[in-house]
């Protein structure tokens, strides 16, 4: 009987560790769908955010590309390079992470997004209104270092 609840216990941990373990395995950095940034994903306060580190273009004019679309005309003159825009995700099991949120740059304007890891290599990175079935899917790469 010892043995039986002793060998339940150390499976129980043990798949506790695996579900941990596999929560962290969308850190990292990765490459947006169009091929124009790279992104780097990483763990704050328990939640999972992302913040652009490289774009293709970082330049406009001779200056650093600046947010000109945020809502927020305080936030216009920061730089993209740098800018958090996943926000807050959690991860639900099953290599998906729900709850956060993504901001667009190019048009100003936050989306609920979903973000499913198909590999440890593929990032599928849905942005939505309201529901998952209404939005759209990028495919994101991981960056080999």
């Amino acid at each position: 009987m010892f043995r039986l609840v002793a060998f339940t216990a150390l499976f129980l941990f043990s798949f506790q560790l695996f579900a941990q373990n596999n929560a962290d395995a969308i850190l990292g950095t990765w490459l947006t769908g169009d091929e124009k940034g790279h992104v780097q994903i990483y763990k704050q306060n328990g939640g999972y955010f992302g913040k652009i580190v490289w774009i293709k273009e970082p330049l406009k004019d001779g200056k650093p590309v600046l947010d000109t679309k945020n809502p927020d005309p305080k936030k216009r003159s920061q730089p993209v390079m740098g800018l958090v825009f996943l926000r807050n995700f959690a991860y639900e099991g099953d290599d998906v992470w729900e709850g956060g949120k993504i901001y667009d740059p190019e048009s100003g304007k936050d989306y609920s997004c979903k973000m499913t890891l198909r590999n440890e290599n593929t990032l599928d990175v849905r942005g939505f209104i309201g529901f998952s079935l209404l939005g759209r899917t990028d495919t994101w790469k991981r960056v080999k270092n």
